[in-house]
């Protein structure tokens, strides 16, 4: 069974930065993408960026691209996210998900780490 952890979330001045990492375990083939969502309160869960293991391809939604940063090590199972010049309305639950081999839809999910940004 797929397993995703996340964690590295924590509390930051505006202009600070945090990396979140996600540990990937239970997989027998390598996912086709994985990434980073985000839920604030009160809204609704925001894709953040995409990494395609084996690619060099990377997608940044619009509001983080130029700031954050996704990376992956196959070897180690783990994805990351760094998050520089960070915006209090980059406050929100940071979740990291995965695609199966088979497919491109998010199919596995962490339980998410709590990312908030002070002004």
């Amino acid at each position: 069974q797929v397993q995703l952890v996340e964690s590295g979330g924590g509390s930051v001045q505006a202009g600070g930065s945090l990396r979140l990492s996600c540990a990937a375990s239970g997989y027998t083939a390598r996912p086709n993408c994985m990434g980073w969502f985000r839920q604030a309160p009160g809204k609704e869960r925001e894709w953040v960026a995409t990494i395609y293991p084996g690619s060099i391809v990377r997608d940044y939604a619009d509001s983080v691209k130029g700031r954050f940063t996704i990376s992956q090590d196959n070897a180690k199972n783990t994805m990351w996210l760094q998050m520089n010049s960070l915006k209090p309305e980059d406050t929100a639950m940071y979740y990291c998900a995965a695609c199966g081999s088979r497919d491109y839809v998010y199919t596995y999910w962490g339980q998410g780490t709590q990312v908030t940004v002070s002004s």
